[in-house]
């Protein structure tokens, strides 16, 4: 029976100890053959060298990385300069994101929407990274509707993005008609299902 393709999403860790572990376990994964890894990235890029770190790692240890880059509180020179060190370690997808900014802070900085991320990217680079940008089929929780998140993540696509990743959900139901909605709207880019599984039966 033939394997369904997969990609495994990391947090930078914050200690030698658990960049260790990452490590080790991150080899178990590979077994899996993902397609990508990805390394999420923290509030206001608080988690940035960590990021670039991790996703570096994995690239020489074989496996296509995918580094999440979020942009509130960010200007255009900054997401300039950190596009071109991500172009530089070879980094072909981003997980482009809003992002939430640390508790305190306000909107700021120059872009306010993903999709302004995304059409950024694809101004200064133009195809040199495949795009990820996320998805909810249970709805933002922010989304004024269910009608308006969709038109957001229409936007996202229409400014450039190749594929999207979805926030996990509990109703295969609000999946399908979030893609079947999404198509009905001319958006017809890969939606995968993001899925957090169960390690341990504390989680239940």
């Amino acid at each position: 029976m033939k394997k369904l393709p997969v990609s495994f999403e990391f947090f930078p860790p914050k200690t030698p100890e658990g960049a260790e572990k990452l490590r080790a376990v991150r080899q178990q994964l590979y077994t899996q053959a993902p397609e990508f890894c990805s390394v999420t990235y923290g509030a206001g890029g608080s988690t940035q060298e960590g990021t670039f770190g991790t996703v570096s790692e994995i690239l020489k240890e074989g496996i296509s990385a995918a580094s999440h880059f979020s942009c509130i509180g960010a200007s255009k020179e900054s997401v300039r300069k950190e596009l071109g060190i991500l172009n530089s370690m070879g980094v072909k997808r981003l997980v482009a994101l809003r992002g939430d900014l640390p508790s305190g802070y306000g909107m700021g900085g120059e872009f306010h929407y993903a999709s302004d991320l995304v059409a950024f990217i694809r101004k200064e680079t133009g195809d040199d990274f495949h795009i990820e940008v996320a998805a909810y089929p249970e709805v933002h929780p922010q989304a004024k509707s269910p009608e308006s998140d969709l038109q957001a993540y229409v936007s996202k696509v229409k400014a450039g993005a190749n594929s999207a990743i979805t926030q996990y959900f509990y109703n295969t139901d609000a999946y399908f008609r979030f893609v079947d909605d999404a198509y009905k709207l001319g958006v017809d880019v890969p939606v995968v299902p993001g899925i957090m599984p169960i390690t341990s039966s504390l989680n239940c």
